[in-house]
């Protein structure tokens, strides 16, 4: 079987810059093109060592010091921190795009009988997975993005009602600017404490209007503070693992 070195090259270049810039778009890093392509060129010459006469081991500890060249000559050393999530989110996105086309060249080039796998003779043209490569990262690079703006509106919230203290999870709304009277009002989902003086709260949305109760309470947003707030019921919380929608008001605070 021949080997074109030339080829493979490339092949893991083309690969390399990909998953680099994943990498840099994720995190957003400001990283020029010149060091995404140098930092690629170093992955790149991976495929030398393939020709060495080295142990897995020895594979394995040389492959890892490259990535960390890769991740350094692109995006430079800040701090600890910052280069361990650089490495990190990395590997994520090789094992991503390498696990995806390993299992499509699997399942276009094996066939099996039971728990028997044999090779078929046919193999994923390159000018595919060049085609299919960007697609992938394209769609992992927006809900990657869609994540973080989800979870980025997550709080803990400490809530103190009737002498009592209930640690729960908050999301902050933006739909949510209802204000009453200057206090913000947030809404809990299926509480049974719900004890004190009612407050009948006004409101209006596109096709409906009304009236929701609540009751005075005091609550605590991790990184956002203390808030003296308008707490009500609702049954319509349907963002998981949240039990208090937050209210717009407070982001500003």
């Amino acid at each position: 079987m021949s080997v074109y070195v030339d080829v493979v090259l490339f092949l893991n270049f083309v690969f390399d810059f990909l998953i680099l810039l994943t990498t840099s778009i994720v995190l957003r890093r400001k990283t020029k093109m010149f060091n995404l392509l140098l930092g690629a060129f170093i992955g790149s010459l991976s495929i030398i060592i393939l020709f060495l006469n080295i142990n897995s081991i020895q594979l394995f500890i040389i492959k890892v010091y490259l990535s960390i060249l890769m991740n350094l000559f692109c995006f430079y050393y800040k701090d600890f921190k910052y280069t361990i999530t650089n490495i990190g989110v990395f590997y994520v996105v090789s094992i991503l795009l390498g696990g995806f086309l390993y299992l499509l060249n699997l399942e276009f080039s094996y066939k099996n009988s039971g728990l028997i796998f044999y090779y078929n003779g046919l193999s994923i043209n390159v000018i595919f997975l060049f085609i299919l490569s960007p697609i992938i990262l394209y769609i992992y690079i927006r809900q990657a993005k869609i994540f973080q703006r989800k979870i980025s509106n997550y709080y803990n919230v400490n809530l103190f009602l009737n002498d009592k203290k209930y640690s729960l999870t908050g999301y902050l709304d933006s739909g949510n600017c209802l204000v009453y009277e200057g206090r913000p009002v947030i809404f809990i989902n299926c509480f049974s404490h719900l004890a004190g003086k009612k407050i009948l709260v006004p409101y209006s949305s596109v096709g409906f209007s009304g009236f929701v109760c609540c009751v005075e309470a005091k609550i605590e947003i991790e990184k956002l503070g203390y808030y003296d707030v308008l707490l009500g019921i609702s049954n319509n919380i349907k963002i998981s693992g949240v039990d208090v929608l937050l209210n717009n008001k407070m982001e500003a605070k």
